[in-house]
């Protein structure tokens, strides 16, 4: 059995999370062969943290491994329950924002700005996979925030569920800039501190 060094556990991180990314971001699609020796060579690591990572992914439903058929990128839910899981999503959130709102610091909207400004340029850009990792990175920053680990779980389900909502959500924008502004928008919203319009802006712009 392979130790699970401090090592290991942060370079599966790193892969778990770059990895998440390409697939959130339409980078990796539907069906998609992920093989291992391609991540080896892209991330000059052992097989070691690639098969964690690839084992984190799979337990989150991103990832499929079948016998004889490899790994591959999992499918969404059926079109007839994204609406379902959508709603779900904006409960998990707008629970989440509730729990922390009133401990707020300055240094979480130190945090959100920094999101929002790497959003801007993605959007001056017209970079559409980068748009749809920082909306992502957004909301989940609203989560983190709450600090209850099971809750981050069932989020990261629930959005895999529907990860073709960060890049659909584009669709309709004549302008991207647009996008930024709604998310520059929703942060004012959060700092004015009435906690009532930072749930109902925030519960509009999920879904």
């Amino acid at each position: 059995m392979t130790k699970d060094t401090g090592l290991v556990h942060s370079l599966r991180e790193q892969i778990v999370t770059q990895l998440r990314n390409d697939i959130y971001a339409g980078r990796l699609t539907f069906g998609e062969r992920i093989s291992e020796a391609s991540l080896v060579a892209r991330f000059n690591v052992s097989r070691t943290p690639i098969r964690e990572a690839l084992h984190q992914l799979t337990q989150e439903g991103l990832l499929q491994s079948k016998p004889n058929h490899g790994v591959r990128v999992a499918a969404e839910s059926s079109n007839e329950i994204q609406e379902l899981i959508i709603f779900i999503r904006r409960k998990i959130e707008t629970f989440a924002l509730q729990s922390c709102f009133d401990s707020l610091t300055e240094e979480d909207f130190i945090q959100w700005d920094e999101i929002v400004n790497r959003l801007a340029v993605a959007c001056k850009e017209k970079d559409y996979a980068a748009i749809a990792e920082r909306d992502l990175e957004f909301h989940h920053a609203i989560i983190q925030r709450a600090g209850i680990p099971d809750l981050e779980m069932i989020w990261r389900v629930i959005v895999g569920r529907v990860r073709s909502h960060f890049q659909d959500t584009q669709i309709g924008y004549s302008n991207t800039m647009d996008i930024y502004g709604e998310h520059a928008e929703i942060l004012e919203v959060f700092r004015s501190g009435d906690r009532d319009a930072a749930i109902a802006i925030l519960k509009a712009n999920v879904g």
